[in-house]
């Protein structure tokens, strides 16, 4: 998402001029530092077998921070293919009537850019951002699954999965 921009005629379009992928963005930023502050208590866990900090409210905090984060992850995932795919029709429809007009105008008409080199560069760049969000659903499933194991963890079911 951070590489995702195109240039047209001189002016620069990147992934922060559309408030969508800046959301986008912030979820994935979110659900990294949330594993990373994670990290270092599954780290400690798996070597100690036993949990660092010592209380009982510890696995009701993961129990409830996993959904929160999954829940955010899941609007971040949703925006993310929502715009994506909206703009690209938006563009499509853009890039037809723009064509009719210039055909029904016998090239009369200048735009000062070329439509199908817009319309190609405009679905690279909202295809990146299918990719990226693509990644972000792979995230969000993985914290469904970190979500699953802490509330069998809650429940004190802590071996069921081997």
């Amino acid at each position: 998402m951070l590489c995702n921009s195109y240039k047209l005629d001189g002016d620069k379009t990147t992934w922060k001029d559309i408030k969508t992928y800046r959301y986008v963005f912030a979820t994935a930023v979110i659900g990294v530092v949330y594993m990373l502050i994670q990290i270092p208590f599954a780290l400690y866990y798996v070597v100690k077998e036993k949990r660092l900090i010592q209380h009982s409210c510890l696995p009701e905090f993961d129990f409830y921070a996993d959904k929160l984060i999954s829940y955010i992850l899941a609007t971040g995932v949703g925006a993310g293919f929502a715009a994506s795919l909206e703009l690209k029709q938006v563009t499509d429809s853009m890039v037809a009537i723009l064509a009719f007009i210039i055909a029904a105008l016998k090239g009369e008409l200048d735009l000062g850019f070329d439509i199908n080199q817009f319309n190609s560069k405009v679905h690279k760049f909202l295809d990146r951002g299918i990719i990226a969000t693509v990644l972000l659903t792979l995230g969000f499933a993985c914290m469904v699954v970190i979500s699953v194991i802490s509330s069998l963890n809650r429940s004190g079911r802590k071996n069921y999965f081997g």
